[in-house]
């Protein structure tokens, strides 16, 4: 005679069908961004007059779909842009031969990706390429691997801290404001490591300490946001969409424009991504383009603060609309 399984047995045999499934789709997050690196639509600049750019543009447009090329009258105009990071580098013709502008703050791997284009292109033609690094990246982190490596770290960070008052049961504002505190003591202790110590973070000191705290209160406010709405089912939730999309999507260790789509703007939607990219132009471009990626992590914690309130004010109303019980009378008989 056949059983039904118990309910240990249906939990055993969830976990068995539930894992293959996660690492599955872990491994498929993080590999297949990383196995089609390559420019999409790379913003790039070409300076000179039209007569003398046309062959260049003509050259890059050979890469479909690569670069998205932006016109400039001179090398100073192509300079302004990229250090209003509206391009990541310029190809600038000049009598002498082409000359390569990047930005190897804004992305260096972009920058090398840049160069061996430029470059291959100059050799066809028997010409040598003068790279200038416009905006360069600090010594202390040529690579930018240091930065990429903060992505993560301030997610956890974020990510403890929701969870810590989700589960410690703090409501309502208080809980409101224990998240407030605890990203801004995250972010003074963030760039007292990143600027302080290792000099891997330029740029105003209290300016980046407010990127990082904006960064872990996006993430802590959403953590405990939706456990007060869905309980500590949310936790996970918000946890498993940050280690599988946003972090992997960030586009931190190259550029958004490097990823395929559509992780490169969903990345941008999340906050690793938002935050790496606010990092990048408050410490290296004295602001510029900030305003996007700023935004993002701001309704990230309105939003996340918003639902902790929320979620005690329905509640405390659960709590005083409780069904009243009325007594009924035993009627007699005879």
């Amino acid at each position: 005679m056949s059983t039904a399984p118990t309910g240990n047995a249906r939990r055993m045999i969830a976990v068995v069908v539930l894992v293959p499934v996660i690492a599955a789709l872990a491994l498929w997050a993080f590999a297949w961004p990383a196995a089609r690196t390559a420019p999409r639509d790379l913003p790039l600049g070409v300076a000179g007059p039209a007569a003398a750019t046309a062959q260049v543009e003509k050259q890059l447009a050979q890469h479909e779909g690569a670069f998205e090329l932006h016109r400039y009258k001179d090398e100073a105009a192509a300079r302004d842009a990229i250090e209003d990071r509206t391009v990541y580098g310029a190809v600038v013709v000049t009598a002498g031969g082409p000359r390569l502008l990047t930005a190897s703050a804004a992305s260096p791997v972009v920058a090398q990706l840049l160069q061996q284009a430029v470059a291959e292109q100059a050799a066809a033609k028997g010409a040598q390429v003068t790279t200038v690094d416009v905006v360069a990246a600090p010594a202390a982190d040529p690579r930018g691997a240091a930065l990429n490596a903060s992505v993560l770290p301030l997610a956890l960070a974020g990510m403890a801290a929701g969870a810590v008052v989700a589960f410690s049961g703090l409501r309502g504002t208080r809980a409101a404001l224990v998240l407030v505190g605890a990203s801004a003591l995250v972010g003074v202790a963030a760039a007292g490591v990143a600027d302080s110590w290792l000099g891997v973070i330029t740029g105003d000191w209290w300016a980046q300490a407010g990127v990082f705290a904006l960064a872990a209160l996006a993430v802590s406010g959403a953590v405990a946001g939706l456990a007060a709405l869905l309980g500590t089912a949310g936790v996970g939730i918000v946890a498993g969409v940050i280690m599988l999309f946003g972090n992997p999507w960030s586009g931190a260790a190259s550029a958004p424009q490097m990823l395929p789509e559509p992780a490169g703007t969903i990345g941008q939607w999340l906050p690793p991504g938002a935050s790496a990219t606010l990092t990048r132009s408050v410490a290296y471009f004295d602001g510029a383009a900030a305003t996007g990626p700023a935004l993002t992590l701001a309704w990230w914690a309105v939003l996340g603060l918003g639902a902790v309130l929320l979620g005690s004010a329905l509640k405390d109303r659960r709590k005083n609309v409780e069904p009243r019980v009325t007594e009924r009378e035993l009627a007699r008989i005879g």
